[in-house]
């Protein structure tokens, strides 16, 4: 059996016909919202993760998990999967050169600290934490250094990413953060104890 390709070269698979040539396009409108968010917009008021540091931790209708001295911790708007954290300094710096001693500590510190709320309420197999720096790393956005903190599942990789880049987020934000804040708040309290 043989089929042709866009360029309309005959390719050979003995016997079958490979997926990636039958499934042209795997529709995912509600990415859309994130799409969209770029378009006609106002010019920049600032910087989102800036204009967050401002938020209260406390109020219901944000994804603001806790604020440090020196740094807080929110949930991606667009999470890579459930529970998927940013540490983030609140002074606006592009690269992790311009850090102070005492901002790394902090965020160190917040990472530990989110690595074992996360393990308390999501019970996550595994952990990718890391930080982009610069567009050409993939960095969202390039010029508020922050970190992620991702918790993984075996098996939490299938057809939807890797065939249609589109991600099943099983639970809402905000129940999310209400749960991780509660195991937030009672780690802070066993190590001050």
């Amino acid at each position: 059996m043989s089929i042709k390709s866009k360029k309309r070269k005959e390719i050979k698979f003995g016997g079958f016909i490979p997926l990636f040539f039958i499934m042209q396009k795997l529709w995912s409108p509600w990415r859309s919202q994130y799409i969209d968010s770029f378009k006609d917009k106002v010019p920049k008021t600032g910087c989102f993760l800036c204009n967050a540091a401002n938020l209260n931790a406390d109020d219901v209708d944000n994804l603001l998990i806790i604020k440090g001295r020196l740094t807080f911790t929110i949930l991606n708007l667009y999470p890579y999967n459930n529970g998927h954290l940013m540490i983030v300094p609140y002074t606006h710096k592009a690269d992790l050169l311009s850090l102070t001693k005492e901002e790394n500590m902090e965020i160190m510190e917040q990472l530990k600290l989110s690595v074992r709320a996360l393990e308390e309420v999501l019970k996550p197999e595994g952990f990718n934490i890391g930080v982009n720096i610069g567009k050409a790393s993939g960095a969202g956005v390039d010029d508020h250094i922050h970190y992620h903190i991702v918790p993984r599942w075996n098996g939490d990789t299938n057809f939807m990413p890797v065939l249609g880049e589109v991600k099943v987020i099983s639970q809402d934000l905000l129940t999310t953060k209400k749960n991780l804040q509660t195991a937030f708040k009672k780690l802070m309290n066993e190590t001050k104890s």
